[in-house]
């Protein structure tokens, strides 16, 4: 492909040398050029792009891609060399990407999903509703990506960087693929990621205090307009209206095709009569002409929304009410609010809750359904804000029955100091509780404690199948240790 043919849809570009030259490949990463690529400079957050751009020749890079107000003298002492000029390489990263791979967002049917919470559930919702009605489809998100049904590999980043993403959409389309359910965050829409995607569909989950530094989002204002960016990019969405700046949305775009969901709000799409109890939800919501009573065998009132939208999306693609119904009584998804089947009839939970407002969310809603004691099993990541630890001590002494302090990722830190600092906040609360650094036994202490309406909450570790310490990453599957603790 030639250069000219990738900088198609890219706009005010200024440049040097000749634009009919052939492109082999894309990249941004001066490491993984190669002989006929073009180079693109991205200004990080630490690194800068353009600083590479001598080594990037060096690898075999024929074209470069600069971002205006970069270094000019630099530029001026290149020679033989096509150079192109842009406002922002980020979305020209993503325009040449798209280009790059022939534009295979276009042959899917995407069905984006943002929001602070509910992302990950809800695209497994939509996931297993499609292939129940023998769809072909693809998943993208925080845990993995997925085609047809087989997991291609943990993701980095919930919304992938746009080459890479444009690589997994050619991918899809070669398998035909004919639906993608994606999680579409507030940094992939910020900083361009999903430039050059069209949405079939986009769902508004909700949006909470989360992703405010230096390197995400200064304020609550701009994390709520980068997630506005998708509802230009869709055809049709739907919101939570039970959510204060969910609410907002529909008089913000007055002139989009957007439908209304919640539980306690005027809504165009309304649950009613829920249950909840410690295996499942049900509700009842109307379908076509019909009130249905729809069962999910994931517990929590947050279930019930992300179903909503679940729901949303299968109507608006025309899926029968049974599979749906079906679908949503069958889903699990890896390490939210994760149900483990065994042989005592115990209720344990797996959930990826890491941090104060999460860990709260998961143990009050646990609490709020469970007839006998609520039994909180974490610990905090190392090498990370270790200013949260003392806080998710204190959360869990408050709301817990009892807390087992225990060991997450350790990563380069010593595990005994990381429960010492949880330990600290929760010793502010009357919380019984116990420390047991070693995961596994701290695991096998709460089943044995545990009795039939007892819930057992496995807080922090989620999808993950592995321990990181100190650098390497230890086989640690939750689902198979719950299994041999129990079989002994």
């Amino acid at each position: 492909m030639e250069l000219k043919e990738l900088l198609v849809g890219l706009e005010e570009i200024k440049g040097k040398g000749k634009l009919d030259i052939k492109i082999t490949g894309v990249e941004s990463n001066s490491q993984k050029v190669e002989s006929g690529y073009v180079f693109i400079a991205i200004k990080g957050f630490t690194v800068d792009g353009h600083d590479y751009i001598e080594k990037a020749i060096e690898a075999g890079a024929v074209a470069i891609v600069v971002q205006e107000g970069c270094d000019l003298e630099l530029i001026k002492k290149l020679e033989n060399i096509t150079i192109v000029m842009v406002p922002d390489t980020r979305k020209a990263l993503a325009i040449i990407s798209s280009n790059f791979y022939k534009n295979p967002s276009k042959k899917l049917k995407l069905i984006g999903v943002t929001g602070t919470k509910g992302k990950t559930t809800t695209t497994f919702m939509i996931k297993e509703i499609l292939e129940k009605a023998g769809k072909k489809v693809g998943l993208i998100g925080t845990i993995a990506t997925y085609i047809n049904g087989k997991n291609m590999g943990d993701n980095d980043r919930t919304t992938p960087e746009s080459l890479e993403l444009q690589k997994i959409f050619a991918q899809m389309v070669k398998e035909n693929v004919e639906y993608v359910v994606m999680e579409v965050s507030s940094q992939s829409l910020k900083l361009h990621r999903v430039d050059g995607c069209e949405f079939e569909i986009a769902i508004f989950t909700n949006l909470s205090e989360d992703h405010i530094s230096e390197k995400e989002h200064p304020d609550m204002k701009d994390y709520f307009e980068s997630k506005l960016k998708i509802f230009d990019m869709a055809k049709k969405s739907y919101v939570n209206v039970d959510d204060l700046y969910g609410a907002k949305i529909p008089s913000i775009f007055k002139d989009k095709d957007i439908t209304t969901y919640g539980i306690d709000n005027y809504c165009e799409v309304l649950a009613k009569d829920i249950t909840i109890t410690n295996s499942y939800v049900d509700f009842k919501v109307k379908m076509g002409e019909r009130n249905e009573r729809v069962k999910v065998g994931i517990p929590g009132r947050f279930s019930v929304y992300n179903s909503l939208a679940a729901i949303c999306v299968a109507r608006k693609l025309g899926i029968d009410t049974e599979t749906i119904k079906k679908a949503l009584l069958e889903v699990r998804v890896p390490g939210r609010s994760e149900l483990v089947d065994n042989n005592k009839e115990l209720t344990i939970m797996i959930d990826y809750a890491h941090s104060p407002e999460s860990l709260e969310n998961i143990l009050r809603a646990c609490k709020s359904y469970t007839r006998g004691k609520v039994i909180s099993v974490f610990g905090c990541g190392g090498d990370r804000d270790a200013r949260k630890r003392p806080i998710m001590g204190e959360i869990s002494g408050r709301i817990a029955d009892y807390t087992i302090i225990t060991s997450d990722n350790p990563r380069t830190e010593k595990p005994e100091k990381i429960v010492n600092e949880i330990e600290k906040g929760i010793k502010k609360t009357k919380g019984n509780y116990t420390v047991i650094v070693d995961r596994i036994e701290a695991i096998k202490t709460a089943i044995n404690m545990a009795k039939k309406n007892d819930m057992i909450i496995l807080a922090g570790k989620g999808h993950e199948t592995y321990q990181e310490i100190n650098g390497k990453k230890y086989p640690f599957d939750e689902r198979v240790i719950i299994k041999e603790i129990l079989s002994k």
